[in-house]
């Protein structure tokens, strides 16, 4: 039985901080709901096979109206509809709290082609509120080798900058 100084000590403890939050001086622009999927593929790797991950594929939409904003694809890379696009570079990467659920990330972003738009400014993506995406425990052998797997998931992407 835990005396009660016992319990007040526990509930002191330090609490672990999210790696994927990004710092305070960042400044929230845009949350976005991505739906779509996690393109793996089946690869040999000496005698074993394993289910590579290949890239994202989702549409993006405003949560509040549900209109489409824009698509997220292999690079990473997060494009608008106004077409300014930015591609990420994982800085952090944090267990999704559901483990059936591919990993919360922090990323730097930076912009990618000419267009100047919506995600123009932006220098930080975080993925988090994931659900599904990872690939099968099983499956991958040597007569899939080669063969793609596509796993549904969501996940909330925010969108940041800095003063």
């Amino acid at each position: 039985m835990l005396t009660p100084l016992i319990l007040l000590a526990l509930s002191f403890a330090p609490q672990k901080t999210d790696p994927t939050l990004p710092p305070s001086s960042a400044h929230l622009a845009y949350t976005v709901e991505g739906r779509g999927v996690q393109i793996y593929r089946c690869t040999g790797q000496g005698s074993a096979f394993t289910w590579v991950f290949q890239a994202p594929e989702a549409t993006l939409f405003d949560p509040s109206t549900h209109q489409r904003t824009g698509t997220h694809f292999a690079g990473p890379t997060w494009a608008w509809k106004d077409r300014s696009a930015i591609t990420g570079k994982a800085l952090e990467k944090s267990p999704s709290p559901d483990p059936s659920s591919i990993p919360w990330l922090l990323l730097a972003a930076t912009p990618s082609g000419a267009t100047n738009g919506a995600l123009s400014r932006i220098t930080l993506v975080r993925r988090s509120g994931t659900h599904g995406g990872n690939a099968p425990s099983t499956g991958c052998d040597a007569q899939h080798d080669g063969k793609t797997f596509r796993a549904p998931y969501t996940a909330t992407y925010t969108f940041y900058t800095q003063p």
